[in-house]
């Protein structure tokens, strides 16, 4: 099992943006092949910070996912609203 967060800082004024865009993808998200598990949670005293935590059956999994036309497609319009940088953390 591989869990995988993502800790992403957005634009103030693209929060709705970013929410609006993770209400479409999430469910196509969390039944892809290896994804056992989505939440999306927001930072307790940071309005624009939120994190995906996921959990995969495996890397082999994540990676796939991250070489989707899913994930380029999303990744694409998710990294257009940030205000600083992303950061992601695989643990196992």
């Amino acid at each position: 099992m591989l869990i995988r967060i993502v800790r992403m800082d957005f634009d103030p004024n693209r929060v709705d943006d970013f929410l609006a865009l993770f209400e479409t993808v999430k469910d196509k998200i969390a039944n892809f092949p290896g994804c056992k598990h989505l939440e999306l949670k927001k930072d307790a005293q940071l309005d624009h910070v939120y994190y995906t935590f996921s959990k995969w059956e495996d890397e082999s999994n994540l990676e796939e996912y991250r070489h989707s036309e899913l994930f380029i497609d999303t990744w694409a319009k998710t990294k257009v609203l940030f205000g600083g940088k992303p950061m992601a953390y695989s643990l196992v």
